[in-house]
């Protein structure tokens, strides 16, 4: 009896590269462990536990038979409340309750916001170097990813003139991600409201990725002044995380901002890609908002002393150029012109025991750059990288 002959998969996931990180990570296995352990910084993961106070409200809403029962599509009422109370602070605007959703983690945010928003033969400019899970989402959508050039000379921030001359009939969105991953660039507030401007005159949305938004420099306490009126209503999207802030990667957690009429479409899409966000930190995360302020305060300031610790690591080689850093990550230029960016982070890993990214992971052009995520390790660890990187050769 003949077999049956299967149909293949959806091209538009099959044509999408493997998730990059795990890709990296084997390198890893052929690192003898002769300049000492790993230094891992591959990925954005927070370097510190969670708050033990988190810890415990964690444990007992797991442990609790309502925490294992499905939620409101958009989240718990309390964590919707605290987090339009805190946004409202934090931007001196009025955000109800009603204009958030809870979703699992920020690319599920995203996916969603991008199935609200564009369909297959659509386009969405995102800025190169691009997130590339970003990309990836796009792709699997059949959105297309329109490269948005951000140039080192310009600290890797968009312009508006760039972002205009790419507005078609197709484009239906602009994305911009501050602080930015994987440049760590962060946007001055007037660009960031020159593009709601574009956006608003061209009659598209723009998507603000705001992840990174509680390690902004010191000093900077809001990103931009979007939220102050009225008028983001009409084609504003934030989207937040809460893993970073609060050190709890591994339990989900993002959110939409949005008029209330947009979130009750965007309802639609998490009902049937979620159902609900996950239960166990939403209980606990509507008492953090306000309780670990001073925590979270405590934490950015580690943060930016990691960023300058890396800086002063790679001082003595001057061959490492760091073209941009914020936030947990640095854009730095590698010197082996005429070497792919993939074949210098290898050598690194394999030889050194440094993981860092390609920055081919991150869109067209980038294959000079390597991405550093440096707020996953101390920063004892991070002062003793200049002899890893010295005297490196291909």
């Amino acid at each position: 009896m003949a077999s049956l002959a299967f149909s293949p998969i959806n091209p538009l996931v099959a044509d999408v590269g493997s998730p990059p990180i795990p890709e990296a990570q084997a390198w890893t296995k052929r690192y003898d462990g002769a300049r000492g352990p790993l230094i891992n910084l591959s990925q954005a993961v927070p370097g510190n536990a969670p708050h033990q106070g988190l810890l415990e409200r964690l444990a007992a809403t797991a442990g609790s038979a309502a925490g294992a029962q499905y939620g409101p599509i958009n989240g718990d009422e309390g964590l919707r409340e605290a987090y339009a109370a805190e946004l409202s602070q934090v931007y001196e605007g009025k955000i109800a309750a009603a204009d958030t959703a809870v979703t699992a983690g920020c690319n599920l945010a995203f996916f969603a916001t991008m199935m609200l928003l564009a369909r297959h033969g659509d386009a969405v400019l995102l800025p190169t170097p691009w997130y590339f899970n970003h990309q990836m989402s796009l792709d699997m959508l059949g959105i297309e990813p329109r490269p948005l050039p951000c140039r080192a000379e310009a600290g890797f921030v968009p312009r508006v003139e760039d972002a205009e001359g790419l507005i078609d009939e197709k484009v239906k969105a602009i994305v911009l991600v501050t602080p930015n991953n994987p440049t760590g660039a962060v946007y001055p507030a007037h660009v960031i409201e020159a593009f709601a401007n574009l956006c608003r005159r061209r009659g598209i949305y723009l998507v603000i990725d705001e992840t990174y938004r509680d390690f902004l420099p010191k000093g900077v306490n809001r990103a931009h002044g979007l939220f102050t009126g009225e008028s983001w209503r009409e084609n504003v999207i934030q989207l937040y995380s809460f893993s970073k802030s609060y050190a709890i990667p591994g339990h989900r957690m993002g959110a939409v901002v949005a008029d209330a009429k947009l979130i009750e479409q965007v309802a639609k899409i998490l009902d049937c890609i979620q159902i609900c966000a996950p239960r166990t930190a939403q209980n606990a995360l509507s008492w953090a908002i306000d309780a670990l302020r001073d925590w979270r305060e405590v934490n950015r300031h580690e943060i930016n002393t990691r960023a300058q610790v890396f800086r002063r690591a790679l001082e003595p080689l001057p061959e490492w150029r760091i073209e941009s850093v914020g936030a947990y990550f640095a854009y730095l230029r590698h010197p082996f012109d005429g070497k792919s960016a993939q074949a210098v982070a290898e050598k690194l890993a394999v030889e050194r025991g440094v993981l860092c990214l390609p920055g081919s992971y991150f869109g067209p052009g980038q294959d000079q750059h390597l991405r550093v995520a440096f707020a996953n390790v101390g920063a004892d660890v991070l002062a003793g990288l200049t002899d890893r990187f010295r005297n490196l050769s291909l």
